[in-house]
């Protein structure tokens, strides 16, 4: 079975990028030794036992990979949902999550079986304009994420100091974590997933002491989570719990951190148990990032639905609203949410740096130093938020309807992480005998079109309340035509259909 895998696998592992010389997510020297079987059988065609310790060195990816639905672009959806829609939402919030634990499994599929991440096999399956295409589309999803949880971490810094430190300064300090990133990193990847089993750990402590401090209804949350409803009134709200779910880029970086354990992907039997130890602690992630959310949105239900204010909270004024409505009895409420909106700002930030050197350099095929990697993806972000800083320092509004920009930018982008995904894990000469089936097939695509969808909804939405004349108008409508035939090269993309049609654009230009 082994020799059947490996021979399945021989058109990838034959391409030139697969040889010393190209861009590594991990070099072998910095992978967490797992002894997944013994000698005796390492031939073997089933995986051994359930083992607790070995689900133990294999944590760690999912929970930097749950990040992406703990920051603050998801914390704002969940309280604005809250707010606006009550507990009507929850039910949502549940299937969104499980969409993307799905969608996260497949990404680390792809990673075991190939023994590569999703960045590179874009650069070796599409040819290069399309593959330089894709690597644009991913950075402007990173960027506009970053923008995001770097300004989150700048609010909380604001809050903590008490106004003392203003959101500009609070991005300049938010810009220094990549040097706290870089410090753990050379000392092993086990010591950068403490981390974040830490941040994570704040984050939950955090919002369960406010969701205590609030008293939610249970009774109301569980009809919420169980019975599906919604209204003309909540469609937006809606659509933007399943967008903020879904992050570009977290497709693409859970690809990587897969590989940071030393596994042999050429033998069936070690491959099946990695994938199974990554399904369990990416389920458990993802569970936790539930529970958090499901604490934010019903906080904010329970203090604001129906109440006046509830159309205008947005991430920078929660804090202050929470302080006037419930005060804190044991605890100073207003502090306790700095505390988890900081953990949350700065855990997403340092991800987002984690995946910007996958990107770049799975892309790129860059050879670089990754403090240097490192540095050149924080700057990207952090220019233009602290031009955002310093614009929408004093106005929450218009902060506010810059964060829904944001979230149009990166839902947009989601094709152009998804469509390739779910080309590469379907294809037998990338992932040999651990292609994804018939059923699966169906299902994730299915998803993927729901998703499309939403975002269309979502980008219609925002052109016609927020773009007016004649020449925005058609630019905007240039563009769309563009995107909407990218899309659907990326679907068509290795077809006959595909091939005909470029050779018929071919024989067009040259006459």
């Amino acid at each position: 079975m082994a020799s059947e895998l490996n021979e399945n696998r021989t058109p990838l592992l034959a391409g030139s990028s697969s040889d010393s010389d190209s861009e590594r997510a991990f070099e072998e020297e910095e992978k967490v030794i797992i002894s997944i079987t013994s000698d005796s059988d390492a031939d073997a065609d089933s995986p051994p036992p359930f083992s607790w310790s070995k689900l133990w060195r294999f944590t760690g990816p999912g929970f930097l990979m749950c990040i992406a639905f703990l920051d603050p672009g998801n914390l704002e959806g969940d309280l604005q949902a809250g707010a606006i829609a009550g507990y009507s939402l929850l039910w949502i919030l549940l299937w969104a999550t499980v969409m993307g634990l799905l969608i996260q499994l497949l990404s680390a599929r792809l990673g075991v079986a190939t023994g590569r991440h999703l960045a590179e096999l874009c650069r070796d399956q599409y040819p290069k304009w399309a593959s330089v295409t894709l690597w644009l589309m991913a950075e402007l999803a990173l960027i506009g994420a970053d923008i995001q949880e770097v300004i989150g971490s700048a609010i909380a810094i604001k809050i903590l100091s008490g106004g003392a430190v203003p959101l500009w300064a609070g991005v300049i300090i938010t810009a220094f974590d990549c040097f706290i990133f870089l410090f753990l990193e050379n000392y092993g990847v086990r010591k950068l997933e403490a981390l974040f089993g830490i941040l994570v750990g704040t984050m939950a402590v955090s919002f369960a002491i406010i969701f205590g401090e609030t008293k939610p209804s249970g009774k109301e949350l569980l009809v919420g989570v169980l019975v599906p409803k919604l209204s003309s009134r909540t469609i937006r709200q809606a659509v933007g719990v399943v967008g903020c779910v879904i992050m570009p880029h977290n497709v693409f970086l859970h690809s990587a951190l897969v590989q940071s354990r030393k596994i042999d992907n050429t033998k069936k039997n070690r491959v099946q148990e990695a994938m199974r130890y990554y399904s369990i602690e990416s389920t458990i992630a993802l569970v936790i990032s539930f529970v958090i959310n499901v604490c934010v949105t019903t906080v904010f239900a329970n203090g604001f639905y129906g109440t006046p204010e509830a159309d205008n909270i947005g991430l920078e004024n929660a804090g202050q609203y929470l302080k006037d409505k419930f005060g804190g009895k044991l605890f100073p409420v207003l502090y306790i949410w700095g505390i988890g909106l900081l953990a949350s700002g700065q855990s997403s930030t340092i991800t987002g740096t984690y995946a910007g050197q996958f990107i770049m350099g799975g892309f790129l095929n860059l050879r670089l130093k990754k403090w240097v990697r490192a540095m050149i993806t924080r700057s990207f972000a952090i220019v233009p938020t602290i031009i955002v800083a310093l614009c929408f320092d004093t106005s929450d509004d218009a902060l506010d309807q810059f964060t829904e920009t944001l979230n149009i930018l990166q839902s947009v982008q989601i094709p152009f992480a998804l469509i390739p995904l779910l080309i590469l894990v379907s294809k037998e000469q990338v992932m040999g005998i651990f292609k994804i089936g018939n059923a699966m097939k169906i299902l994730t695509w299915a998803i993927a079109a729901f998703l499309i969808i939403i975002n269309g909804y979502l980008l219609l939405d925002f052109s016609t309340t927020q773009v007016h004349g004649l020449a925005l108008i058609s630019i905007l409508s240039v563009v769309l035509v563009v995107y909407v035939a990218f899309v659907i090269y990326l679907i068509l993309q290795g077809t006959e259909l595909c091939s005909r049609l470029t050779s018929a654009v071919c024989k067009g230009s040259s006459n």
